[in-house]
C-alpha cells in the first residue's frame, strides 16, 4: 500500500491534474510499474481518505473512473479490485445488438474503427429475448462507461433501460419511447418502407404476386408487416405473407420480398437452379443492404438505411458525451432485381 500512496504523492505538486486525476493516475502508474496486479485489493475508499486527505467524493469519482475504463471492479461488502492492466484504455463500452447479421457487423466494424483502440468494446446479443436481455444488463449494471444498446420493442424494456444513466446510454436501431434526456439514433420502418413500396409500385405490378416473407416473434421490425399490407390493400396488390421460404416452392411471375439473408439466399439459390431470370421471370425485393446484395445476381434492389453512419453518431456520442436524438433516413436502392 505504501507504494501505491507513493505513486499519488508523487503527483501532488502537478498543478495540471485534478485531485481525482491525480490517485487516478498514480493507480494506473502502480499498474504500469508492477507494484498493482490482476486481483489485488485497493485501500478502500476510507482508508485512502485518511492516507490521502482528500474528499470522500474525490475518491468515489477517481475508483467510479477507473471501473469505466475496466481496471477496477467493486464487489459488494468486499472492496474494490484491479481486474486489468490494460491502462491504455480510455472507456470501456459496452455494445449490445440483435445477432451478428451481415448489417450489424457493419455497424461494429465501422464503430470499432471509430472509436480507436483506446476504448474497450465488449458485444453481446440477445436475440430479441427478453429474458436473455435482462440477464445481460444485471450482468454488466455498472460494470461500464457507456452503453450502446438496439433494444428490444416491448414494454418491459423502457423501465429497463432506465436503470442506465441518461448520459450513458444510447439506443440504437430500433426506436424505443424513453424519457426526453436519453438519447436516440434510430429507424422508422412503417411509413418509410410504406413510401418505398409506393415508389417501387410500376416494377412490383410487373408480377402477378408480391410476397412478403415475415416470421412472427423474432428480430424482424413488425411495422414492416403493418407497411406491407397496407400497401398490397391500398393498391390492390396480390399479397401474401409467408413465415419463410421453403425450397423447391419459387413461382414464376412472382415478387419476393425477404427481410431475412437467410430466407433471401435459399430463393436465390433455387432460381439459379430452376434457371429463372432475376429481374424478369421472379422480382426480389431485400431489407439492409450489404456489399453482397450490390453485386450478386446483377444486384439486389434493398431498402435500407446506411448502419455506418449510425455507428459514426454512436461513437461520437460514445466519445463527447452529447445528446442526441435522431432518426436517420432510409434508403431505396433500386438494382436489377426488380
Amino acid at each position: 500500500m505504501s507504494s501505491l500512496l507513493q505513486k499519488i504523492h508523487d503527483l501532488q505538486d502537478i498543478n495540471t491534474l485534478s485531485k481525482h486525476e491525480q490517485i487516478v493516475n498514480g493507480i494506473t502508474d502502480a499498474i504500469d510499474s508492477g507494484i498493482l496486479k490482476v486481483g489485488d485489493k485497493l485501500p478502500s475508499i476510507n482508508e485512502m481518505v485518511a492516507e490521502i486527505g482528500y474528499a470522500r467524493k474525490t475518491f468515489v469519482k477517481a475508483y467510479t473512473e477507473l471501473k469505466e475504463r475496466g481496471l477496477v471492479e467493486s464487489k459488494n461488502l468486499k472492496g474494490y479490485y484491479i481486474i486489468s492492466e490494460e491502462t491504455n484504455v480510455k472507456l470501456k463500452v459496452a455494445l449490445i445488438l440483435f445477432a451478428f447479421h451481415s448489417f450489424q457487423e457493419d455497424f461494429y466494424n465501422t464503430f470499432r474503427k471509430e472509436l480507436g483502440k483506446k476504448y474497450h468494446i465488449d458485444i453481446f446479443f440477445h436475440h430479441n429475448n427478453l429474458t436473455l436481455l435482462k440477464t445481460i444488463l444485471d450482468n454488466i449494471s455498472r460494470k461500464y462507461g457507456m452503453y450502446v444498446i438496439a433494444p428490444i420493442q416491448e414494454k418491459e424494456v423502457p423501465s429497463m433501460m432506465k436503470q442506465i444513466p441518461s448520459d450513458r446510454l444510447l439506443i440504437v436501431d430500433r426506436y424505443l419511447k424513453m424519457p426526453k434526456d436519453y438519447s436516440y439514433v434510430s429507424q422508422e420502418f412503417e411509413e418509410v418502407t410504406y413510401q418505398k413500396l409506393v415508389e417501387l409500385t410500376p416494377q412490383i405490378k410487373k408480377y402477378n404476386k408480391f410476397v412478403l416473407f415475415f416470421k412472427k416473434n423474432s428480430d424482424f421490425p413488425p411495422e414492416i408487416l403493418f407497411a406491407f399490407n397496407r400497401y398490397v390493400k391500398d393498391f390492390k396488390i396480390n399479397g401474401e405473407v409467408l413465415t419463410g421460404y421453403e425450397p423447391n416452392t419459387l413461382k414464376k411471375s412472382t415478387a419476393y420480398f425477404s427481410i431475412s439473408d437467410t430466407q433471401l439466399w435459399k430463393v436465390l439459390k433455387d432460381a439459379r437452379k430452376m434457371e429463372y431470370r432475376i429481374g424478369a421471370d421472379i422480382g426480389i425485393l431485400a431489407h439492409d443492404d450489404n456489399i453482397v446484395k450490390e453485386i450478386a445476381f446483377g444486384g439486389i434492389t434493398t431498402i435500407s438505411t446506411d448502419f455506418a453512419e449510425i455507428a459514426k453518431k454512436a461513437a461520437l456520442f460514445v466519445k463527447e458525451g452529447k445528446p442526441i436524438q435522431e432518426i436517420v433516413p432510409t434508403y431505396l436502392r433500386q438494382r436489377n432485381s426488380l
